[in-house]
This record gives structure tokens, C-alpha cells and sequence, in this order.
């Protein structure tokens, strides 16, 4: 009778083993379909020949060309993809760090309050909000009305700020509208991980008469890491492969990314080798980059 039991026990641990793997099966399935095999032929058009008077179809040949291309040919709009990328997420980090101490620590039962009005303008579509931006921006728009009602404008072209007393069309315009539709990303971690960090370690620090100062650099700031982490991971990736403020708010060729020439290759040129391999150096410089980020930073305490 009890070898029974214990048999009826085992078949109920092994199945209940299974279940887990029963429930991931939707998932990897999608995960198969909607990103594995696009994944395959992606890498399968960058290593293809796009078709000329010889060849009507594409053929694939293993033309590695395509990738070499990235850095030959749009080396320039790698480079700039990485650096709006890079100075968006700091500014974001400059920005939402203070915003969201304010609303963790100082705001009360109003912290939720204040941080749905911070999420509000978001709820609109990113095009939308680029667009507004372009008008603010504008040459009679008014932050140029205002700067020139200060007589700022010697000054900030002198800063480079202005070129040739426009604010469009520039590497600020577009690093400034990467911050602003990014910002969320950037805000929400990091007042996820104050928001959990104990109150208890901050009054230790106070009753043993730790100015604040101290206290922030010791106690709140590697706690807080975490959330500056994960935030500078969900803002810096799609920063980095985002057109659409390069174009609406740089215009010019000289603020053209990486992101603009994948989108002209596939969808103006029809040349979706040439397109594909980039779409793979660019994921694979991100890939990398991550990788070393993760390596020094740690994802033990990752939220």
C-alpha cells in the first residue's frame, strides 16, 4: 500500500515538473514564429545579391559585402545613431533622477497623482509628440521667440547651440527629442527601485548624524542602481535604431542615423541586402555593447 502511494506521489512530482515547460509552449511558439524565423530570413536577404539586368531575383551567394557596407558606407550614420543614443540616455538620467526622488520621497499619497500627470502627455503617439516638438522648436516658434526676447541668440551660437540662429536642424534638436519621448523609460525604473528601498536604512543613516549628502552617496544611490540600470537599458536600445526625431527634427543629411538608412535601403531602394546587413551590425553592436555593460554593472539586483 505505502509503494503505491509513493508511486502515486512520484507521478504527481514528474507531472507537476512538467507543467511549467506546458505553459512556456504558447510563448516559444510565438517567440518561433514572430521572431526566430523572420530573424532566418533577415540573415538570409543580407547575405543575398539584390538583382540586376544578369540576375531578376534576389540569389542568395553569401555576399558579405553587405555587412562591410555598414561600416564603408554609413559608418557616419552609425556613429551618430550612438552618439544622440549616448547623450539622450544621460540627459534622461540627469533628468528623470531627480523627478523621480521628488515623487518617491517627497510626495506622499499624491506620489501617484504626480506620477500619472508626468506619464500623461505619453499616452499620445510618438509621432505626435515629435511633431510638437518640431513646432517649438521652429524658427517662429517660441522657444527661439523667447531666447531672442532675452537676447540669448549671440551667446547660444557662440555656444553652438544655435546654427546660423536655428535651433532645427541640429544635433540638439534631435538629442532633445530623444530625451523628451524617452524619458519614461528612463523615469519609471528608477522610481521603482527608490520607491523600494527600505525608510528604515534612512533613518539609521539620520540617527547617526549622516548629513545627507553622505547618506545619498552611501544608502540611496547603490540602492537605487538598479533602476538606473534597467533604465538606461530600455532608453539607450531604442534610441539607438529611432529615425523618426533624426528626421523630423534634424532634416538635414548631416543628421541622418542608422535608422533612416535601413528604412531607405528597404523601403526607396529596394535594396534589402544592403538593408539587412546593417539591421544585423547594428543588433550586433548593441548585442555587444550590453554584454560589457551587464559584465561591469552586475544584473544581480536588476529589477
Amino acid at each position: 500500500m505505502s509503494a503505491k502511494a509513493d508511486t502515486g506521489a512520484d507521478r504527481s512530482l514528474r507531472e507537476g515538473r512538467k507543467i511549467p515547460y506546458v505553459l512556456a509552449i504558447p510563448a516559444m511558439a510565438f517567440m518561433f514564429v514572430f521572431f526566430i524565423i523572420p530573424l532566418i530570413s533577415l540573415l538570409k536577404s543580407s547575405l543575398s545579391t539584390k538583382p540586376d539586368r544578369f540576375k531578376p531575383h534576389y540569389a542568395f551567394t553569401w555576399e558579405w559585402s553587405n555587412y562591410s557596407d555598414a561600416f564603408t558606407r554609413f559608418g557616419g550614420h552609425l556613429l551618430r545613431s550612438f552618439a544622440f543614443a549616448g547623450a539622450a540616455t544621460l540627459l534622461c538620467i540627469v533628468v528623470a533622477y531627480p523627478v523621480a526622488y521628488f515623487i518617491a520621497f517627497k510626495m506622499g499619497r499624491w506620489r501617484n497623482v504626480l506620477l500619472g500627470l508626468v506619464m500623461v502627455p505619453f499616452f499620445t503617439s510618438f509621432l505626435l509628440r515629435t511633431l510638437a516638438w518640431q513646432s517649438l522648436l521652429a524658427d517662429h516658434g517660441p522657444v527661439l521667440g523667447f531666447v531672442r526676447s532675452v537676447h540669448l541668440g549671440g551667446t547660444l551660437e557662440w555656444l553652438g547651440v544655435l546654427d546660423n540662429g536655428r535651433l532645427l536642424n541640429t544635433p540638439l534638436a534631435v538629442i532633445g527629442g530623444l530625451t523628451y519621448n524617452f524619458l519614461p523609460f528612463m523615469l519609471l525604473p528608477i522610481y521603482v527601485s527608490l520607491e523600494k528601498i527600505d525608510r528604515g536604512l534612512i533613518d539609521a543613516a539620520a540617527d547617526l548624524y549622516s548629513p545627507f549628502s553622505a547618506t545619498f552617496r552611501k544608502v540611496i544611490m547603490p540602492l537605487s542602481l538598479p533602476g538606473v540600470f534597467a533604465g538606461t537599458l530600455l532608453t539607450f536600445i531604442p534610441a539607438t535604431g529611432d529615425f523618426i526625431n533624426a528626421q523630423f527634427l534634424g532634416g538635414t543629411n548631416e543628421q541622418r542615423v542608422i535608422g533612416k538608412a535601413v528604412q531607405s535601403q528597404f523601403l526607396n531602394l529596394n535594396d534589402y541586402p544592403s538593408a539587412a546587413g546593417m539591421s544585423f551590425v547594428l543588433m550586433a553592436i548593441i548585442t555587444t555593447l550590453v554584454l560589457v555593460y551587464t559584465k561591469f554593472m552586475g544584473t544581480e539586483d536588476l529589477a
